[in-house]
């Protein structure tokens, strides 16, 4: 069969092995294990689509010759074997998302092998108060793994907002991160070779620096930790430790539902605070707001960043009213009903457009998104 063909019968499944021939070894080991995951879809029935070892039945399953696929265990070992990771991630991601195969999260060995990755961290977060400790052991691994990556990557854009913006100044001194290009292009055009069309840079030129003044301001960030706001729990902590340690700014991490509590002290870890931090529950905005107008020390330099998805549980009007006595003492209030790397926010328009009535910033951003307003307000 050509491999053009093989595709198609991939794509297909085995209904269209009279037109398209059989698999090879290799690809009917992909077909199992596809067929493993997605042969129990409940679409198929009402298709009429019938597909082998759906739900790890191994008396009926398809795959050919291809490797028998028993447990989850053998699954992963598979996919990891057979697809490249970009397919790989996706295949862990629908196990979990949208199967919900129990035992990736309750099954040490398949904590131990699987990919970390943010789907799995947030199904860990979801369900690690039904774990036991040899589970929770195994799940720390997933969630130490994916806030490293995520502090890495988010550090990377905190240091390049706040070491400094360019100024039109040159500068004697060389750095790569300030290289101009333009004036460099500029001032050496009298050495372009038509030959070789290069320019020759017989001078390079620098921008300079101007620092940002980074004092006397504040950043509270009061997280809602419901249930449908898992991601931006996970970001909110990987931002807070991110800018907890920047001079000039003293940062607070308060979650909330019901009740109000506050990690701040806890914020240079985000491992052990997202392991402490209870998802789901009621939801009472007001007292959370509340509590942070409390922090407040110098109004005039304070941002209160609200992380939640407005869909209040105590007293609207109490909220409203709070919301509206920090912006006008002079607080920078945002609300965000999102705070993650897709941003797409599912929340109460009203409240929120009633917020917003009373100089509340409403929206939804990514963490470098946050990162950038406060850097902008500090460097005022």
């Amino acid at each position: 069969m050509s491999a053009d063909l093989e595709r198609w019968r991939l794509i297909l499944g085995p209904a269209a092995e009279r037109s398209t021939g059989g698999l090879s070894q290799e690809n009917a080991g992909r077909d199992a294990a596809l067929d493993w995951l997605y042969g129990r879809d409940d679409d198929l029935g009402k298709r009429d689509v019938r597909r082998g070892g759906a739900r790890g039945d191994s008396d009926d399953r398809s795959g050919g010759d291809g490797d028998s696929i028993v447990t989850t265990v053998d699954w992963l070992d598979t996919i990891h074997r057979l697809f490249p990771k970009e397919t790989i991630e996706r295949l862990e991601r629908d196990a979990i998302e949208r199967y919900q195969i129990n035992d990736v999260l309750t099954d040490p060995e398949v904590l131990g092998r699987i990919e970390p990755n943010p789907a799995l961290l947030k199904a860990v977060l979801q369900t690690k108060h039904l774990m036991n400790p040899a589970v929770l052991a195994a799940a720390r691994r997933i969630v130490e793994e994916v806030v490293r990556q995520l502090v890495e990557k988010l550090s990377v854009q905190v240091r390049t907002v706040f070491t400094g913006s360019r100024s039109r100044k040159p500068s004697f001194h060389r750095r790569a991160r300030d290289f101009d290009l333009k004036r460099t292009l500029k001032a050496n055009l009298k050495h372009y070779r038509p030959e070789d069309r290069q320019v020759a840079i017989e001078r390079p030129h620098f921008h300079s620096r101007t620092s940002k003044r980074l004092e006397q301001w504040q950043l509270v960030l009061l997280v809602d930790q419901s249930g449908s706001m898992t991601s931006s729990v996970i970001h909110s902590a990987v931002t807070a430790a991110c800018l907890y340690a920047l001079p000039g700014l003293k940062t607070h991490l308060v979650a909330f539902d019901t009740n109000v509590v506050d990690m701040t002290s806890e914020v240079d870890d985000p491992v052990e605070l997202l392991m402490k931090v209870q998802l789901g529950g009621g939801t009472d905005i007001a007292r959370a707001v509340e509590y942070a107008a409390g922090l407040i020390e110098n109004p005039r330099r304070s941002i209160v960043a609200l992380i939640t998805d407005f869909y209040e549980g105590g007293s609207e009007a109490r909220l409203v009213h709070t919301t509206k006595q920090l912006c006008e003492q002079g607080t920078q209030f945002l609300g965000l009903a999102a705070l993650d790397e897709e941003a797409n926010p599912s929340y109460d328009r009203n409240l929120a457009k009633r917020m917003s009535d009373v100089g509340a910033h409403i929206g939804a951003m990514t963490p470098s998104h946050l990162v950038e307003f406060v850097a902008e307000r500090l460097g005022t």
